[in-house]
């Protein structure tokens, strides 16, 4: 399917590696310029070559923490004019909820809902006047089914998520969207920390805890960042433009809904 985006740039936070690498590397297979970010600036410019040797596209790679303000104003500055942003963070670790400060949820609430919250109001404007935009924010599973143990990503993803029920409307009458792709448990450095986190305190081995989580999914398995790439490469497509302040999941049927 042509999906209609050759020549639109985009910026793609925390796109080093994960599902961040996986809509890099499939927004660029479409004929997309990219700017990647993430904070460790040798895996971002191995990422980044690698994707202009493959697809050859324009690659500007930025190594910054895009939670602070410094970080912002860097990526802001070179991203204006995008025609797609992807907003991505790490996800806040794991805890009970007797383990967490006020500190610890401004954290959470710096990278998983104000950061993107930035990024939006910063560039969306430019998108509104140009009558064309597409923003995906990858956020988690968790908004929709809460896990325990992440008690600071639920919190702070849901925050983000409401922010975009609301704003979604308000700029898709000028040809922007705004959508929120949910991923569960796929195969990167995520799932391999959790997975770690299972073994220590179950006493498992890894391939235990993994065969223990796979287990939970319809699907039997953990999903790819290829296949999450391939999902927002098309939400940013020409093909969805109808689709508006909407939560995707790609959870390989973990969360059983009716609706």
């Amino acid at each position: 399917m042509e999906l209609g985006i050759k020549g639109k740039r985009a910026l793609v936070c925390a796109s080093s590696k994960g599902l961040g690498l996986g809509c890099a590397r499939a927004l660029a297979a479409e004929g997309v310029d990219l700017i990647m970010n993430a904070r460790g600036a040798e895996a971002l410019e191995a990422a980044a070559a690698a994707i202009r040797a493959e697809f050859g596209v324009e690659v500007t790679a930025i190594a910054c923490d895009v939670t602070t303000e410094d970080g912002q104003a860097r990526l802001i500055e070179a991203a204006q004019g995008v025609d797609i942003l992807v907003n991505n963070a790490g996800g806040p670790p794991p805890g009970m909820w007797t383990d967490w400060e006020r500190d610890d949820f401004i954290a959470a609430l710096d990278a998983n809902m104000l950061a993107p919250i930035a990024l939006i109001k910063a560039l969306v404007p430019g998108m509104m006047e140009r009558g064309w935009g597409r923003v995906v924010n990858i956020t988690s599973v968790s908004v929709k089914s809460p896990i325990p143990v992440l008690g600071l990503s639920n919190a702070a993803r849901a925050g983000l998520t409401g922010y975009v029920a609301g704003t979604a409307r308000q700029v898709a009458g000028a040809g922007v969207t705004i959508n929120n792709l949910l991923p569960g448990i796929h195969a990167t450095d995520r799932a391999v920390a959790l997975d770690t986190a299972v073994t220590q305190q179950q006493g498992i081995t890894m391939e235990e805890a993994q065969a223990q989580r796979a287990a939970t999914i319809p699907a039997g398995r953990y999903g790819t960042a290829d296949e999450f790439g391939a999902t927002c490469a098309f939400l940013c497509s020409h093909h969805a433009g109808f689709i508006v302040g909407q939560n995707v999941l790609l959870d390989g049927g973990a969360f059983a809904s009716a609706s």
